[in-house]
């Protein structure tokens, strides 16, 4: 028998948190806090398919931006060296 969605709720809300805590210890606090906000709001309301599902998208949303900054580093780093090696061949 699959669990309710009452059964899951917790267990999503505790997942979204730690992810919460990832993207703030990635530096990502404004986008930390509007997802925390959002999961408060839907797992205080009524524990049904509906609230399961938005916790799901919250929990997927959470997830995106630490790729997307992971991505957004690399490419810093390699237009760093890019630019850094422009400047050594110019005064070389």
């Amino acid at each position: 028998m699959d669990p309710t969605p009452a059964e899951e709720l917790p267990a999503l809300y505790r997942a979204i948190l730690d992810s919460v805590a990832r993207l703030e210890g990635a530096g990502e606090r404004q986008t930390a806090a509007r997802i925390r906000r959002n999961a408060t709001a839907a797992y205080s309301r009524a524990w049904d398919a509906r609230a399961q599902r938005r916790l799901v998208a919250l929990l997927r949303e959470a997830d995106r931006p630490e790729r997307a900054g992971s991505l957004r580093e690399a490419h810093r780093t390699e237009r760093s060296a890019a630019i850094a090696g422009t400047v050594v061949a110019q005064d070389g």
